[in-house]
């Protein structure tokens, strides 16, 4: 896309692409809130938030410079998107540091230029490296419930018009898995409740309704609970914990993740307590700027 110095003195990082890391919107391959996300790269939870360039060096090595101009970064990636070109080129004043490696896989790559592959060791910590997707685990859940929120409508469609508090067995994969390389995820919990009496049939998903209701009461790190937008003037929320993830429509059901489930997807029907539920969460969740 474009070049921009920082990496080294001397040296030009050749951008492939770049992220946000705010607390309404990071990659949740990081971890389950804004402060963990943070805390990985080894950067301080900064309020504004940071841009994360991703590029090669001239010799080819993968690099992940943080800069603080975030609006650039934001304007670039909304460029991008559009199919439109952005030279993207944040000064040398706004870096804050240079990483090696990536967090994530990165498919392109510069032309012209040596394959990517890890800079030489300068015995200065590790590298970042994209989760494996041969296995399952926090990052991989918090990644597939990602694709579900970019895919809900496929995901959805599966499921069916589930009866209230219900869901329905066996909802197949609709393209992507949870995450590359998981088995095929089959629905098979739902969630029948009321304010008095909650009876949920799967143990790990009134596990999580239980954990949720205490977001509410008390805010969990900043970015646990994300609200994006969604057609039809609803909202898209994405919520996570320690070994699940949540995503969900405030005007429809949820689906539920969960570390000790490897490649499960399980939708709670909406029932009586389900739409208060994402309403008050979509009430204390933070949204993008």
């Amino acid at each position: 896309m474009a070049g921009t110095d920082g990496v080294t003195d001397d040296d030009t990082l050749f951008v492939l692409t770049a992220l946000l890391l705010t607390p309404a919107q990071f990659p949740s391959v990081l971890g389950d809130d804004f402060p963990a996300a943070c805390e990985a790269l080894g950067l301080e939870p900064y309020g504004d938030g940071y841009g994360l360039v991703l590029g090669q060096d001239s010799a080819g090595a993968r690099w992940t410079v943080v800069v603080d101009d975030v609006s650039l970064v934001a304007v670039a990636i909304a460029s991008w998107d559009c199919g439109m070109e952005y030279d993207l080129s944040p000064s040398d004043r706004t870096v804050v540091a240079a990483l090696p490696g990536w967090p994530l896989a990165v498919a392109t790559v510069a032309p012209g230029l040596p394959e990517p592959h890890d800079p030489e060791d300068d015995g200065e910590g590790p590298r970042l490296t994209p989760p494996d997707t041969d296995i399952w685990g926090a990052a991989q859940r918090r990644m597939g419930a990602d694709e579900i929120a970019l895919q809900w409508a496929s995901w959805r469609e599966q499921v069916g018009d589930t009866p209230e508090g219900d869901a329905e067995d066996g909802a197949d994969t609709p393209g992507a898995g949870a995450a590359d390389g998981a088995d095929t995820p089959d629905a098979e919990a739902g969630a029948d409740a009321s304010d008095e009496e909650r009876t949920v049939s799967h143990e790990g998903v009134a596990r999580v309704l239980k954990e949720l209701h205490g977001y509410v009461d008390e805010a969990p790190p900043t970015g646990r609970v994300r609200s994006s937008f969604a057609p039809d003037g609803a909202r898209m929320l994405r919520a996570d914990g320690p070994g699940w993830s949540m995503v969900a429509r405030t005007d429809d059901i949820a689906f539920v993740l969960l570390d000790e489930e490897p490649g499960e997807v399980l939708p709670v029907g909406r029932g009586p307590e389900l739409p208060g539920l994402l309403k008050a969460l979509d009430m204390m969740a933070v949204r993008p700027s």
